[in-house]
């Protein structure tokens, strides 16, 4: 079996603190370091329809909302662990590249909705394609039935870190 950087680190130690039990640092230090090689790979892809990783989302979640690809601003906020001060940034770099409008609520004129232009429909369907082929690049390295059972023991992997109250850090 191939060794890593991963290894080393967890091996080194080992070697300077016996007592220590680095184990974890072999699961969540590759989890760390594949997010951050294929967020870059991605986010170099995105720069090609002139949007950021951030901005990718908020484009997304508009889409994956469904027609008329319509939230509050506060829903985008809520859904991407934004502040409204994050999000409104994102918003306005995105109204100004013409691929979200917002406008009144129809239902309470005191309130917005965001939605998704045409050409931000169109950015955000052809960017997300582009993104996905870089993860698949990378997954084809699997076989099938591993990718699936990746999926499965990383969704119990976070399902425990969700239950687990954050006062216990430390």
């Amino acid at each position: 079996m191939a060794t890593d950087d991963v290894d080393l680190i967890v091996e080194q130690w080992r070697r300077e603190r016996a007592g220590m039990r680095p184990e974890p640092m072999a699961v969540f230090g590759r989890i760390y370091r594949l997010a951050r090689l294929v967020g870059d790979r991605q986010e170099k892809v995105y720069a090609g329809w002139g949007i950021g990783r951030g901005e990718f989302d908020v484009l997304a979640a508009l889409r994956r909302s469904g027609p008329p690809y319509t939230l509050a601003p506060k829903a985008l906020a809520a859904s991407l662990m934004l502040t409204s001060g994050g999000m409104t940034g994102r918003l306005d770099r995105l109204e100004r590249a013409g691929l979200v409008r917002r406008a009144p609520d129809p239902a309470d004129r005191r309130a917005l909705r965001v939605s998704l232009t045409d050409e931000g429909r169109r950015v955000v369907e052809e960017s997300a394609e582009a993104g996905l082929e870089v993860q698949r690049r990378i997954l084809d390295a699997l076989p099938p039935a591993d990718r699936d059972r990746l999926a499965d023991l990383l969704r119990d992997l976070l399902a425990a870190a969700e239950a687990e109250p954050p006062d216990r850090a430390g």
